[in-house]
């Protein structure tokens, strides 16, 4: 009686088994997805803030104008709250550890933004810690960040953010990954 009692109790856990791991998937998001239905549309700047041939002149750099965050207080999807998700984007580094990781970072929908163009709404904005970091050798590469959402606020120097995120893994983005 007993044998037949732990095979119930093995047959249930496999059975239970593919379920977890099914569960455990991260939910693949678009950044369309980041923004509500009723959010009033905003549209973004892509246009440079300076002169790209410049931009090895550090002092014209600095004299560059400020960016203007276009809807810093955009509202976030709130059910995104506590999502796993896998979200690709563009790295803008905000801390580096002595190892040459990014730690910190805004991961952003499109490439320059925050730097050459103004940000993005904060709806469109994550913001990501990792303990681990990724080494970044071209911002122009956009990756793949994985790990729970929140839909929770946070400022930086550069811009606001509607979403904060820790990354439980970071890779390199690729066309077949979608």
């Amino acid at each position: 009686m007993r044998t037949s009692i732990v095979r119930r109790l093995l047959l249930a856990l496999l059975l239970c088994a593919p379920l977890a791991g099914w569960a455990a998937d991260p939910q693949v998001l678009t950044w369309e997805e980041l923004i509500p239905p009723d959010a009033p549309p905003v549209k973004p700047v892509t246009q440079p803030l300076h002169d790209l041939s410049k931009m090895g002149d550090a002092l014209a750099m600095e004299a560059a104008p400020a960016a203007h965050q276009l809807a810093p207080d955009a509202p976030v999807v709130k059910a995104l709250d506590g999502k796993q998700v896998r979200l690709p984007g563009y790295i803008v580094p905000l801390e580096v550890s002595e190892e040459g990781r990014v730690t910190e970072f805004l991961l952003v929908p499109y490439f320059g933004a925050c730097i050459h163009v103004p940000p993005p709404p904060a709806n469109q904005i994550v913001h990501v810690t990792s303990e681990l970091g990724v080494k970044v050798d071209e911002l122009y590469q956009p990756y793949w960040i994985e790990g729970p959402m929140q839909a929770k606020h946070s400022s930086s120097e550069l811009a606001e953010a509607g979403y904060q995120m820790e990354a439980d893994k970071i890779y390199v983005y690729e066309l077949s990954d979608s």
